[in-house]
């Protein structure tokens, strides 16, 4: 019956297309209520293992394995120990510039690489380093030096590299990906003018949190005229969660079932676990959910609730298959071209947006798009407050 409601809107879903990614739980969040710590469902191998290889068998393009210095699992030896068992889905491995020695790091994410086949891509996290408080304008100079020093590792003969944190000169043999088209994607995500001109300068997808559709467009375009300075072009994607339901009222009744055991005391301690639980993004999502209705939500389908439990992302697109795959058309419109999607519990929720609304969407991978030119925000204003299939 899901199947047969929406074919109406699968008809226009056929014209766009996205990267459709999942999450896991590296860094130890997942659980069947917010606010509450749940032992079932612990950031284990086993755990981890299980939702990365579900993803890969529902047809997810990517996965976003996150890093936090919070119990849990470490990215790249998780991402290792998982590259010759799943077998199509990307790895979006999350690496903090500045932990590991620039050269190494490069050698690590090439040979990564080649374990992947080509299907790895790098989300690049420029934050304090764990246990430090650090200069925010050091931290984005530092990012910038680690991500030329990476490009130049992957795309030349040697690192010849001069900057204000790091000098090198050196051959570059051995840190040469798989991918030889400039290397692995970077994608990069944070609101600061620092962070945004980082991102502008030198890497390929800005990432962005749940926020009204008009803040939203309103970053994109301030990211395309950034990156219009340096000569480029990005593409755009939105970390979110999801729920997907039969039924509207089903949708909505979950995300009561969700905060049905929240905690306040402990979901205050869960959310500022995390180096990013005071961060402009954070800090703007916590205001709009100041003007949300009482039930948390701040737009139709977008509820921001989950930013109550936990820091980071924090908003939730919720309604039906094709409510769902309307709000999807709607970001694709304003030129968002990647989703990095999850739910609560991680497992069932994969499993149901894998079963009712993945396979119709059209389903791609950035990183091997045939002459892939990333998109520009649309230079027609888009009509918002209303959602349109």
């Amino acid at each position: 019956m899901l199947d047969e409601s929406i074919k109406s809107v699968h008809i226009r879903t056929q014209e766009r297309a996205c990267e459709v990614a999942w999450f896991d739980d590296l860094c130890g969040g997942d659980t069947a209520y917010l606010g509450t710590v749940d032992p079932t469902r612990r950031s284990n191998f086993e755990h981890c293992s299980d939702i990365i290889t579900t993803a890969d068998q529902m047809g997810f393009s990517n996965i976003l394995l996150p890093t936090s210095y919070v119990v849990g699992q470490e990215v790249l030896p998780f991402a290792s120990a998982m590259a010759t068992k799943v077998l199509n889905i990307n790895m979006l491995t999350a690496i903090r510039t500045g932990e590991i020695h620039p050269p190494m790091l490069a050698r690590h994410l090439a040979t990564l690489d080649h374990l992947l086949q080509g299907r790895l891509t790098v989300n690049i996290i420029n934050s304090d380093l764990p246990g430090l408080k650090e200069d925010a304008d050091m931290r984005y100079m530092r990012c910038g030096e680690v991500i030329e020093i990476l490009k130049q590792a992957w795309t030349q003969d040697e690192i010849d590299f001069k900057g204000n944190i790091y000098q090198f000169k050196m051959r570059a043999d051995a840190a040469k990906p798989y991918q030889q088209n400039g290397g692995p994607l970077l994608y990069f995500g944070g609101i600061s003018p620092g962070s945004k001109d980082v991102c502008a300068k030198y890497c390929d997808v800005f990432l962005m949190w749940p926020e009204p559709e008009e803040s939203i467009y309103a970053t994109m375009q301030d990211m395309s005229e950034r990156a219009a300075v340096y000569g480029r072009t990005i593409d755009f994607g939105l970390r979110v969660h999801v729920i997907v339901r039969e039924t509207e009222a089903e949708a909505k009744a979950y995300t009561k079932t969700l905060m049905s055991k929240f905690d306040a005391q402990v979901a205050e301690q869960l959310k500022h676990r995390t180096q990013d639980s005071k961060s402009l993004g954070v800090l703007r999502q916590d205001e709009f959910r100041k003007n949300a209705d009482p039930d948390d939500f701040v737009e139709p389908m977008l509820w921001m609730g989950i930013g109550r439990a936990r820091s980071g992302c924090g908003g939730a697109i919720v309604g039906t298959p094709e409510q769902v795959i309307q709000k999807l058309n709607r970001y694709m419109d304003m030129g968002i071209r990647a989703f990095i999607l999850s739910g609560y519990p991680l497992m069932e929720e994969c499993e149901l947006f894998g079963k009712h609304v993945l396979p119709h969407l059209n389903n791609i991978k950035l990183s091997v798009v045939q002459g892939r030119t990333p998109n520009e925000t649309p230079e027609t204003p888009l009509t918002f407050g209303v959602l349109k299939a």
